[in-house]
């Protein structure tokens, strides 16, 4: 081959680099996101998601989730955007579960863009937060009234390119009805004076309140209150006065296995109106809370240092409002608490707490009450929550499962995931509420990382004051001398023994401990279901999409025995019990 010409190589090189550009220009993905000034709205603040789904059956908001069925979504944060104002989503964005818009495989999409609007708090701390008021939809960001969103948009990215798109906001999430009262059921919303000034805003909590049997015909009666604690509650649920739907469709629970599962649901719920109809049946009043906070859907019931404190606002203020308001015998000897996952969380931590105030808690399937077993972290002694140490061979680790033990997520996933929907704890999600909850207060405000949200790395120095503030079986360990008499005969704690996210452990160890106490002995009860899943509450006989749905009432035999054995002597045990 003859030798080429130096100008001829320069120009080949020329033309090769020119190629090269060119090629990664055309890759480049490029996605711009602005609102509409027709919205009438400016300075806006917040976190601004791209979602990209590569099915149509649901708008793309309606797809996220870290499981195998996850899609791409994209996150920044947006300070006093203007309209028209563009947002730039280009590859040094991060996302999940591709870190990267260059890593998005080639497809058809349809893309969307959200935008979940923050407000700004001044604390009485003296720090000011930007955080995303609930607005009454429970602290959902792709439902909550006043985000911004855009409408789907269907686009193919190839291995070589994708067109520059820009999308523009121009949708608003409307107002969501709030559900009126009936003869049975009754909603109430109250200002809380010690939240409000934590947050130096207006802040209100609130229950739906189901009413016993002959609440009107028995004015004399005082009656004990059962507190259902879990996620916000749009209405009280599982009560339905009429027989279920004939013409209803029915609908398949991927989760259970199981068609025409929200068939199932009504017949639950109407069977339980009956049974609280019955001569025999105990009258008691029954509420669900809502106390959403700017981080969740649900306070989880107690102190915080970046939530406030919502454990008084709910005891002290809350509890004896709506006693006072519905003839609540307004004792410690009359009230109960019972709940499920976050719920079963906070009935114990609840319970722990205020001993004197409450008199049993039922928890099931509760979030980790021993620090030890944070799911599959040991908090005080592994270095990291994604990655099991190995000098060689570091393996992830898992973050859900089903009763089989087939892994649907990783940790690293689900906290990933998180990240991308918001920073500083301001996902909204399970592991950052329970930052918000546990956590000391930043200097900035927000609740400081029990781990790197990104790389899994651990903060002892957090660990341990979560450790003495809310880890339940350490504080119970540490002060049962002083504990141990106003908690005897109250903790019962049940959980599935392949519980999704491996609480179980916990309740292994939590168990551990309460079967060792002595002056006094706990006097409780802690049951398992074999091979049972998330949200098994202690029904033996029945399977779980089943007994999920008889909270409301299978923990009341266990109550009215709590009740004739503790009561004090003078108490009213016979206004309520009327047939």
């Amino acid at each position: 081959m003859k030798s080429l010409s130096k100008l001829t190589l320069l120009l080949f090189i020329f033309v090769l680099a020119c190629q090269s550009k060119s090629s990664n220009m055309s890759s480049e993905i490029y996605i711009s996101v602005s609102y509409s000034d027709s919205l009438n709205l400016e300075n806006l603040d917040g976190r601004l998601l791209l979602i990209l789904a590569d099915g149509e059956k649901e708008e793309p908001r309606f797809q996220v989730t870290y499981g195998l069925n996850a899609q791409p979504i994209f996150g920044k944060n947006v300070d006093q955007l203007q309209p028209n104002e563009k947002v730039v989503f280009s590859k040094e964005g991060f996302g999940f579960p591709y870190e990267s818009l260059s890593e998005v495989k080639p497809g058809e999409y349809y893309v969307q863009a959200v935008l979940h609007v923050y407000e700004t708090f001044n604390l009485s701390t003296g720090q000011t937060v930007k955080l995303p008021m609930d607005n009454g939809e429970g602290q959902k960001w792709n439902i909550s009234p006043g985000n911004l969103y855009s409408k789907p948009v269907k686009i193919e990215i190839t291995k070589n390119s994708l067109p520059k798109l820009h999308i523009v906001l121009d949708q608003v999430i409307p107002e969501i009805e709030q559900p009126e009262d009936t003869e049975w059921i009754k909603h109430i919303r109250m200002k809380s004076d010690l939240l409000s000034q934590f947050w130096g805003r207006d802040m209100y909590v609130g229950a739906h309140v189901l009413l016993p049997k002959g609440f009107n015909e028995h004015p004399e009666a005082k009656y004990p209150l059962m507190v259902f604690h879990g996620h916000f509650p749009s209405d009280f649920g599982g009560f339905r006065t009429t027989p279920p739907d004939q013409n209803l469709e029915p609908e398949y629970s991927e989760r259970f296995g199981i068609d025409g599962y929200n068939i199932i649901q009504q017949e639950e719920a109407y069977n339980f109106y009956k049974r609280w109809n019955e001569p025999d049946f105990p009258r008691f009043l029954i509420i669900e809370i809502q106390h959403p906070t700017p981080y969740y859907d649900d306070s989880y019931a107690v102190n915080s240092a970046s939530q406030g404190p919502y454990g008084d606002a709910l005891t002290y203020e809350l509890i004896p409002y709506i006693e006072k308001m519905f003839r609540g015998q307004g004792e410690g000897w009359a009230r109960f608490l019972y709940g499920g996952s976050t719920g079963g969380w906070e009935a114990l931590a609840v319970q722990v707490k205020y001993p004197e105030e409450y008199n049993g808690c039922f928890a099931a399937c509760p979030d980790p009450i021993d620090f030890r077993a944070y799911c599959l972290n040991n908090l005080y002694e592994d270095e990291n929550a994604y990655y099991v140490k190995s000098n060689h061979n570091p393996v992830e680790i898992p973050g859900h499962r089903d009763y089989l033990g087939n892994i649907s997520a990783s940790m690293k996933s689900i906290n990933h995931l998180e990240l991308v929907l918001g920073n500083k704890s301001r996902s909204g999600e399970q592991y950052d509420i329970w930052e918000a909850t546990y956590s000391p207060q930043g200097e900035d405000g927000y609740p400081q990382r029990i781990w790197d949200k990104y790389t899994g790395e651990i903060n002892h120095e957090v660990a341990e004051y979560w450790k003495e503030n809310y880890d339940l079986r350490h504080i119970l360990e540490r002060d049962w001398d002083k504990l141990g008499e106003k908690l005897k005969g109250k903790i019962h704690i049940y959980c599935g023994d392949m519980d999704n996210y491996y609480l179980n452990n916990a309740v292994y160890l939590m168990e551990d401990f309460l079967e060792s106490t002595t002056n006094p002995y706990y006097d409780g009860e802690v049951a398992y279901g074999d091979r049972a899943e998330h949200c098994w509450n202690g029904d033996q006989e029945n399977p779980n999409h089943i007994s999920r749905l008889r909270y409301n009432s299978m923990y009341v035999p266990k109550i009215m025995k709590r009740i004739m054995e503790s009561a004090p002597k003078d108490a009213d045990l016979t206004s309520w019990r009327y047939k």
